[in-house]
Formats: C-alpha cells, structure tokens, sequence
C-alpha cells in the first residue's frame, strides 16, 4: 500500500505519513547544519528514526526552542494536508454527500425537504457571505513565515501526485529541505511589536493573492456539486445561481483602545486597498489579453463589438487610440485594452472615459463575455472572462470594505469636548450624564443641521480625531461613493444614544447627506452588543435607535440604492467580552436568546437584521467548527447573510492555502444556506433547560471570577504578563492600562488560560450547570441528552456540548497543577486550584454521561491528536516555567539585563505551544 493510497489510509495515518516526511527532512537540515542536539531533543522520534535517546522530559536550551517552533507547525502542516488529501479521496469515491457542511451534503438535505433546482438557483442568487479579516495579538507566526509555510504546503500537495519519477520526487524531497533550512535560518518572534502598516501589510497578502487564487476553485466545487445533484445546468447559465462572495477589513480602521490607528492610517488604508485592488485587475487584464488571441480573419465577430469598439477608443481618446492599434485585426484583444486603459487611476482626478466605480468595469467585462458567446467561443467566455468577473464582482475597486470601529466611551469624550464649547463646563461633564439626558440632547440636535463648530475650529483632541476621521469618510464618499467603506460600528453599545453620536460626528464632518426628506446617512451605523447584560438588553436598545427619523431615513434610502427589498439594521454581536464577562454557556445562550429576539423585531418593524457575528479564533471567544455553528444559528438569523470576523491566527489557518481556503468558504457559503433554507423548530422543553444552564453556569463563572485573590491566581499561574510584553500584533492587551478584569482584552485573557493549558474560557461553568440541571430538572436533561444524539440532533446544544468537549481534552490537569505552583500565596493557589480541579471532573463526567462514554472513547480520532501534540507540549511548558520564574525574580529584584535575556526564548515558548495547542486566543 502506498502513502497516497488514500482510499484505505484515514487521515490520522496521512497525518503520521507526512509528519515523517517532515521530520526526517528537518532533521537531515539540523544535522547538515550542526545542529544534531537539537535534532535528537526533537518530538516524536520513535516515528521519524530521529537520532534522540527518549531519556525522560529535555531542559531545552534556545536552539532546542526554535526546533519545537518549526516542527509543531510542521504537525499543523501535517494535519491540514491529511484533511485535504482524506477530503478528495471522499470525493474520488463519491462519498462527499457526508462532507459536514459541503455543497454536497447541502444539496442533498434540501433535496430530501422538498426543495428544487430552480428555488435553490433563486435562493443561491440572494446568498451572501462576507468574512471580515482583522488583526489582533494573537498571530504568532510571522508573515515572512507564514510566506515559508505557504510554499512548503505547495511541496506537500505536489508530493501527493502519483506521477513523479523516483528522481523527481527526490528533488521535491530536496526543495522541502530548501524551506525546512529557510524556516531554520528565519527569526520565530517578532523582534520589535509590528505597526499597523505591517498587520496592514499582511492583510493585502491574503486580499490581493491568496483569496483571488482561491476564486476559481471555489466556483469550480458549487458548479460539480450542483451537477452531481443532479440539478439543471442550465439554471446557473449565464451566470445565474451565484451566491454572493465580499470580504471585510478592520486593519486600518479599528480604533477601539488602539492610539495608533488615527485619521491619516484610514486614509492610507483606503488608497493602499484601491491602488491594490486596480493593481489586481491591471494584471488580469493583461493575462487576459494574451489569451484572447482571436483573429477576426478566422471568423466573424458580433458588429456590436466593433461599435463598442470604436465608441469606447473615441471616449479615451489618445489612450483609446493605443489601445486599438497595439492588435490590428484582433477585436477582442483590442477590447480587453480599452477596459484596461479605462481603469481609473488610484489617486487623483478620473479623466474622460475612464470608469468611475466598479459596476461599470463589470458592466463592460459581461459584454465582452456576451460577445464571445454570440461568437460560438462560450467555452473561451468561461474559461477566460470568468474568473475576471469573479474578481470584479468580489473586490471591485477597493479589495475590502473597512470597517470603522471605536469604544462608545471615546466618542462620550469627544462628545464633551463638542460640547464645551457650547454649554461649556455643563457639556464637558457630558460623559457621567443619566442616559436619558444624554439621548435627550441627541434628539434635539439631530433635528438641526446646525453644527456645533464652525468647519476648523478646534475643540480638543479627541473630538478633532474623531472630525478628522469623519472628513476622511466624507472626502471618500464624495470620490467613490460609498464602495470601500463597510460600517460605523460602536463597541460597548450601551444604549441608542451611543449610537445617535455617530450620526452628530458625521454632521459636523459634512458625511451626512441632505435629501428632499431630510438628512440621511450613507454608511450603516451598528451597534455592537459585547456583554451578557448588552445582550439582554437588545430590543430595548435596537427599538429606540430606530425609533429616530434620521436613522430611519437613513436605512430606507441606503436600502433603496442598495436594492434590498426591505431595509438592513446590521447588529455586531460580540462572542469575546461576553464569554469573558459570563463564561462561555451563558455567552452562547445570551447571544442566541439576542438573535431569536432581533429576528423578532425586524419582522415586526419591517427590517432585516443582518447579523455580523464577532467570533474569535478559540472556543471561549465563539469558534468552532464552522458547520456546526452555522447550523446551530436561531431560526431566521442567517436570513441568506453572513458578516463575522476572522482573527488572529485563523486567517492563516483558513486562508494561507487555496485548497483549505476553498473549502472554508464553501462551508461558509452553503452553510448559510441551509440555516437559511432548512426550516427549524426550538423544542420548548430545551429553551427551558438552555435558559437553566445558562442561569446556573453564569453563577458559576461569575463566583470564580469575582472571588478575592482570583486576579492574584490568574497573574501568576498564566503566562498573562509574557503575553502583555509580547510583540505580536500592534495593538495594547489592554484598553486603559488598568491592571482589572474588565479592562483586560478577552484576547490575552483566552491566551494566557490556553498556554498555561487551563483552557477555563472554554468548558468552566458547564459541569455545574448540567449536574444541577440532571438534580433539579431530569425530565429536561434527559431531553438535552436525547437532542445531542445522532437520531434527534438539536444542533445547539450540539455545537456547544461539542466545543466544551474540545476544549475540555485540551485541558491538562498535570499542566494546571504545575503552572498553580507559579503563585507564590499557596493558599490563594490550593484554594483555586482545587475549585478549577473540581469543575473539570465534574464536566467531563457529566460530557460522559452525555455521550454515554468517556470522551476518549467516545472521539477516538480526536484523543490521537491530542497525544501526538501532548509528547511535543510537555517539555515546552516545563521550559516556559522555568524561564517564568526566572523572568519574575529578576524583575522583583530590579536586574533588567537578566530579565531581558529571559524574553527571547520566553516569547519562543509562547509561539511554540500556541503552535501545539493549535491555537491561541
């Protein structure tokens, strides 16, 4: 049997063959580099014939770290390229239709419920689906790193094909050695903490070439899974049939608690992304044209060509003329330059003939196509004009839209300062006014179109950041329209009159727009709701906000031009801060009781609520399998749109290969439509025990967290104050710089519990919660534990029972107690610890009961990969306690060159378990 073989080899097999093949690479590039001691303190030598003893756990020096780095990313590799690889074995046998969450399983189920080519064909058209790619400190990988692992993973899919000679797969077994050595010649950490520009930077990576890869692939698996359905071709012809495909950005425009993110980083955002993306078409274009080689003496092209033609060279003018005489005799070539000449420039005035926004592009692009047709060469019109439209239609003139974020607090300081001026110190208290005095003013000032200041008066400096933000905005819209810029969003949403203060930033800035009925609003302005109590509070907040005329006009005249048929409230809901604030049963329950509400609210105000789902990249800020998520979504909140974030690490995870980046959008894609099309009912009897389990559980989480000395026990048994030094993402851990809980970003709070491998934002509170709810409620656990099972799957508690099941595995109980010896107040550590102990065996053994066997058993599949990174974990977090106590003893005795060379290999252990783990917030 052979390693490819992949009808009889699962994928934990496929993961072991590649995972050797690595390691015997690498430690051939650490012997050939003289660094045979690091090859033999390695993992998994047993598997790769490594030249290490297995003598108990190794002391690891700083060589030893950079090796786990590179070979627990090796593992990631190893992983991923067994899922694709398994995943087109499936394929191959025809076995896709069990895909969880494919195009495949998709169609099938509709079919099973009684829906039809041509409904699903109208209800893809309306599909639209756009992930929002941010960057926060949790990326531990570099890009030029990332740049490494992309090209190695290119190595690994050409080693799968079954055609090489043995010389030729010689040669590709040295050029994964060539990126092994370019990996080991490569810093791991990032020696200074990266700028905006740089997470920027990254960003335009994936936007302007990983994802444009990527599209082709995409449309290639909705159109062969629509055709194994057996549906009609012809209801996707022409283009039809296409669910909706946009990406997001927050990287230069989040501004909450980051002071580097100003006026002038939006603005260069804004041009960088559109020189970028008109960049991205010129090259298309130019691809295009050489393949568009039809001469016009071997056949007939359409007359409506050649007056396009001539109509278009005339409107460039000398451009036109250049353009048509570069290919005499061949009009389509001639074509494909002047819509390449009518490109607009990035920067400055667009001259006569040239496009203005991107519909027209697109417009220009589909008659091309049409005219292909007309000319018998439909096959060339696929194949080549295609992928342009895709392009076109998914990044337009602008790559992504930014999306602009700030804290409600800041724009309650920058409201004082428009105030002082006015009312003066009165205004300048404006900050611990009631709300209702706050919103109040607001409605009295939005009823006026007079500003508070005159256009370049200065009132302070927050007030004068946020009118230079809004003059940007203006400056875009008045050039571009509205294309490239996404939402307002206000994080801590505390009621609509945080809301109502974006529409008065947005007055004095000259963003407001004025129409024969009033003053409306060009972008959308969305609430994000971040905590248990926000969250329960949501209609009452949401009625009031729309409850004012000027946010009402706003939404019926964007929806107008827009062509919705109803008009779109968007909602951020915050999966983050509310697990940190509840625990993460209270967190889920809270956000789906907040949707199932919102849902409500929209049919009663005729609104559509278009959910943005702020979801993290580990399981105590909303992640998890992206099926099952998108299938455990209340009734009616996909509503045929999906907006959430991708963060952190998950973007490369996600994005960085054009296999696994085609299959997470297709999950994304058909996932929402069947949340969208698979009709659900809540059994009564199971809202009854969620809203139990979340009562109880929060209760739970809340008497952890509040209780004296718990901060003390959090500080010193995690890696918390490493993560806060660290250089990963540019923006502060923190929002303030107050040393509490609630200033605490719930980034570095879900990383710090992962390292240290408590994983408590995960799993804590729900053993508590399950056991009470088994005492005091049997009739409805014993329905809970009916909805988990295959037969009569309610997929809620599926999705939240699975991911605590997950997170529980990758807590170690070894682990939390030797990092609990960190605490220098033993009673503070004995007194938490046993309380975390406690609750950990008592949710897996009510997760046992559940499932009916330890988990273990239960997720054979899972419980392998968690040993194969457990061997590689352990002598990590012995080093990383080490070095910990070190660092903090230096640090208590003031010897700053000690504690600085501590740091290196400190930040060394934090990237090499969170490449273990698999994650790190």
């Amino acid at each position: 049997m052979t390693d490819l073989d992949l009808t009889a080899i699962n994928r934990q097999q496929k993961t072991d063959e590649t995972l050797r093949f690595l390691m015997r690479c690498f430690g051939d590039v650490l012997d050939g580099l003289g660094a045979r001691d690091s090859a033999a303190a390695l993992p998994w030598q047993a598997l790769w014939d490594g030249p290490g003893q297995g003598q108990g756990v190794p002391d690891l020096t700083s060589e030893d770290l950079r090796a786990y780095v590179i070979a627990l990313q090796l593992l990631a590799q190893s992983e991923e390229n067994a899922i694709a690889q398994t995943r087109r074995a499936d394929e191959a046998r025809g076995g896709l239709d069990q895909d969880a969450g494919s195009w495949d399983q998709h169609f099938a189920r509709l079919k099973a419920a009684g829906h039809d080519g041509p409904s699903l064909a109208r209800a893809l058209a309306k599909i639209r689906v756009e992930p929002v790619l941010t960057a926060h400190p949790t990326e531990a990988k570099r890009r030029t790193v990332l740049a490494h692992h992309r090209a190695l993973y290119r190595l690994l899919v050409e080693r799968e094909n079954t055609m090489w000679t043995d010389a030729e797969r010689s040669d590709l077994r040295t050029a994964a050695c060539t990126e092994i050595e370019r990996l080991w010649r490569t810093g791991h950490v990032h020696l200074e903490k990266p700028t905006v520009a740089d997470e920027r930077a990254s960003i335009l990576y994936y936007l302007s070439t990983a994802l444009p890869e990527t599209l082709p692939w995409i449309n290639h698996r909705l159109g062969a899974a629509w055709h194994r359905a057996g549906f009609d071709p012809d209801l996707r012809a022409e283009r039809r049939g296409r669910p909706q495909l946009r990406f997001g950005d927050w990287v230069g425009g989040d501004r909450d608690g980051h002071p580097l993110v100003d006026a002038a980083t939006t603005q260069d955002t804004l041009t960088l992304f559109r020189a970028e993306a008109l960049a991205l078409h010129e090259r298309q274009l130019a691809a295009l044209a050489e393949r568009l080689s039809l001469s016009e003496h071997r056949f007939a092209p359409p007359d409506a060509l050649f007056a396009w033609i001539d109509r278009r060279a005339a409107a460039l003018g000398e451009a036109g003329a250049a353009a048509v005489a570069r290919n005499p005799g061949e009009p389509y070539r001639q074509a494909v330059n002047l819509i390449a000449a009518a490109l607009p420039p990035a920067e400055g005035e667009i001259g006569p003939g040239r496009y203005t926004e991107a519909r027209a592009y697109h417009a220009e692009l589909l008659h091309l196509r049409r005219w292909l047709i007309e000319a018998g060469a439909g096959r060339l019109a696929e194949a080549d004009l295609d992928p342009l439209l895709d392009l076109a239609e998914c990044f337009g003139f602008h790559l992504a839209t930014l999306d602009i974020r700030q804290n409600s607090a800041y724009h309650d300081r920058a409201m004082a300062e428009l105030l002082q001026g006015s009312a003066g110190p009165e205004g300048a208290a404006f900050p611990s006014w009631p709300a209702a005095r706050r919103a109040d003013l607001m409605r009295r000032e939005l009823a006026t179109p007079r500003p508070f200041v005159a256009p370049g008066t200065s009132v302070g400096p927050v007030a004068d950041d946020m009118l230079a933000l809004y003059r940007v905005l203006a400056r875009h819209v008045g050039r571009h329209g509205t294309a490239g810029l996404g939402a307002l969003i206000v994080s801590m949403t505390r009621g609509a009159e945080d809301l109502w203060a974006v529409y008065l930033f947005a007055r004095e800035a000259g963003l407001l727009q004025h129409g024969p009925d009033g003053p409306w609003l060009p972008l959308p302005v969305v609430p994000l709701l971040e905590t248990i109590d926000d969250l329960e509070r949501c209609e009452e907040v949401l009625e009031a906000f729309l409850d004012c005329d000027v946010v009402w006009r706003s939404l019926m005249t964007q929806a107008e031009r827009s062509g919705e048929d109803l008009p779109v409230q968007q909602v951020m809901i915050g999966y983050s801060d509310s697990g940190k604030d509840g625990g993460v049963v209270a967190s889920f329950w809270a956000l789906y009781r907040a949707q199932t509400r919102l849902v409500a609210l929209g049919r009663r105000r005729g609104v559509r609520i278009r959910f943005f789902h702020g979801r993290g990249g580990a399981i105590g800020r909303g992640a998890g399998p992206t099926h099952r998520f998108l299938s455990a979504l209340p009734p009616g909140a996909a509503g045929g749109d999906l907006r959430m974030t991708e963060q952190g690490e998950t973007i490369a995870q996600k994005y960085a290969n054009r296999v696994t980046a085609a299959h997470h959008l297709e999950l994304l894609m058909a996932g929402t439509l069947g949340a969208t099309l698979h009709p659900r009912t809540d059994p009564p009897e199971l809202l009854a025990a969620m809203d139990f389990l979340a009562e109880t559980s929060f209760a739970a989480w809340r008497a952890l967290v509040e209780a004296e000395g718990f901060l003390e026990f959090f500080a010193e048994a995690t890696p918390i104050d490493v993560i806060e030094q660290s250089r990963h993402g540019s923006r502060p851990a923190r929002r303030t710089g107050k040393r509490s809980l609630t200033d605490l970003r719930a980034i570095p709070w879900v990383f710090a519990w992962n390292q240290a491998r408590f994983l408590l934002p995960g799993w804590y509170g729900l053993g508590t919660a399950l056991e009470r709810l088994q005492t005091e409620a049997p009739d409805q656990f014993a329905a809970l534990v009916n909805a988990k099972a295959e037969a009569t799957r309610w997929p809620p508690i599926h999705f939240l029972v699975s991911n605590a099941a997950t997170a529980l595995a990758r807590a170690d109980t070894a682990q939390m107690q030797a990092y609990a010896g960190l605490v220098q107040d033993r009673e503070v550590a004995e007194r938490f610890l046993s309380r975390i102990l406690a609750e950990h065996a008592r949710t897996g053994a009510m997760l046992g009961t559940i499932y009916g066997a330890p988990l273990a058993e239960i997720r054979p599949e899972v419980q392998q990969g968690l040993d194969r990174r457990h061997a590689a974990l352990v002598p990590l977090h012995a080093k990383q306690r080490k070095l910990l106590m070190q660092w903090r003893a230096a640090q208590t005795a003031g010897d700053e060159k000690a504690a600085g060379d501590q740091v290196h290999d400190l930040l060394l252990t934090v990237n090499a378990i969170a490449a273990g783990i698999g994650a790190t917030g």
